[in-house]
């Protein structure tokens, strides 16, 4: 496909717009802000800021935000230099953005056109922004085609997902070139900070999907948000991010401090799921509805009782128990980091996929599963071949779209994300 018959802003456009948010990487001193007099616009107070350069990228370890707004792109130019230069100008766009301050207009002024900042957030917090950006498969090589000279720097560990029992994966909501997965703790900073980078993309790329999530509003600091299920989700976490969630010297050096994400869209047979007895459900999940405590435990983060039987015998937290197949105890003691949040897209026309098969109007509702992991091959993969063949919860969730992304280790002042990627390539 011809760039020409994109719309939007031309490819020399897009080079102004590069030079206009900070060409150099590493921008300093005041920015305009988006104002007819173009008066300077100081960043918000440091503790709504979240450091864009790091030894690896934010939104990660990054205290989870209260929304998020993810995206995939498709690249559609052929030409390397393109590709580099929109990585350049989203790096500039980041550093502004997640500092609380506009991507600046175009050069030309308040006046030019197009406006590159549609300034719905200004004057507002940036809400501990945290943009973390990522790199699929067909990046590298697709139909059999290197792309852009890079694929055999693509890592071993980023492989594309197998099919796994009962997905129904929709092709418009799967997959990608690239990922960037805004959050904060206002919905329209996450998906501001999106629109402008889609606009950046303008000639080289365009979006392939989005996805909107939310957490719950915990009643006290640290407690465990619920998901739309009404249990508390993210009870077991990561305890070793170093092991467990960074990549080290097995993966490429552009990917050493990385993490590779999969993020899964979830549909839940909310309809379905009311219906049930509570014991039922708690059953389900292997763990006390109202304090997330294990079953026949006291306290939500009492070790799981995964070998305690009841009084016939049986295990009190089932053998198909989603808890108890989740589990590092039961998948050779791999982890990985969660970052779910629960989504809400209305209502459509579904068919649900286990007995009573109902037809009709249900919640197109339920969890943008996310996770990091140092390997998906030893840790996603295999957890969730089997929890897909055997876990209770299956009656319920449907897996609709997602996908996979190698997520390289955070930028440095001056220098631009995948910068290592594509030297000497």
């Amino acid at each position: 496909m011809s760039d020409e018959r994109k719309p939007g802003l031309s490819r020399r456009s897009l080079f102004a717009v590069s030079a206009a948010v900070g060409s150099t990487i590493g921008l300093s001193g005041p920015a305009a802000a988006l104002t007819g007099n173009a008066s300077a616009a100081s960043p918000r107070a440091t503790r709504d800021v979240v450091p864009f350069h790091g030894t690896h990228q934010a939104g990660i370890l990054t205290d989870q935000q209260s929304n998020t707004y993810m995206a995939a792109f498709d690249v559609f130019s052929t030409k390397r230099d393109d590709v580099i230069t929109l990585l350049k100008t989203w790096t500039a766009a980041a550093e502004r953005l997640t500092a609380g301050l506009p991507v600046e207009p175009a050069a030309g002024g308040y006046d030019a056109t197009p406006l590159i900042d549609s300034g719905e957030t200004v004057g507002m917090s940036p809400a501990r922004l945290t943009l973390t950006f990522g790199f699929g498969p067909d990046f590298f090589r697709k139909d059999g085609v290197d792309r852009f000279g890079i694929a055999a720097k693509q890592p071993d560990a980023l492989v594309r997902l197998p099919k796994f029992v009962g997905d129904k994966l929709i092709d418009a909501k799967t997959g990608g070139d690239l990922s960037v997965q805004a959050c904060a703790d206002d919905p329209q900073v996450a998906f501001h900070a999106i629109r402008q980078l889609a606009r950046l993309t303008s000639g080289i790329a365009e979006l392939r999907w989005v996805q909107s999530g939310f957490l719950s509003s915990p009643d006290a600091k640290g407690t465990t948000p619920r998901n739309l299920m009404g249990f508390k989700d993210g009870t077991q976490t990561v305890t070793d991010p170093t092991r467990f969630v960074w990549a080290g010297n097995e993966a490429p050096g552009w990917m050493q401090g990385g993490s590779y994400l999969v993020v899964r869209r979830i549909r839940i047979a909310l309809e379905h799921w009311d219906q049930m007895k509570l014991a039922f459900q708690e059953q389900t999940i292997g763990r006390q509805k109202a304090s997330g405590a294990p079953i026949g435990m006291k306290h939500e983060f009492d070790a799981l009782p995964l070998s305690k039987n009841d009084a016939d015998g049986n295990p009190i937290i089932a053998e198909n128990a989603h808890v108890r197949l989740a589990n590092e105890s039961t998948n050779n003691g791999a982890q990985m980091l969660r970052r779910g949040y629960s989504y809400n897209d209305g209502v459509d026309f579904t068919t649900e996929r286990w007995p009573p098969w109902r037809q009709g109007m249900e919640y197109d509702a339920g969890l943008l599963f996310v996770c990091y992991q140092r390997d998906p091959r030893t840790t996603f993969i295999p957890m969730f071949d089997k929890m897909a063949k055997f876990d209770m919860l299956n009656q319920f969730v449907t897996h609709t779209g997602g996908g996979i992304f190698a997520v390289p280790r955070g930028v440095r002042p001056g220098t631009y994300l995948g910068q290592e990627l594509f030297a000497s390539a």
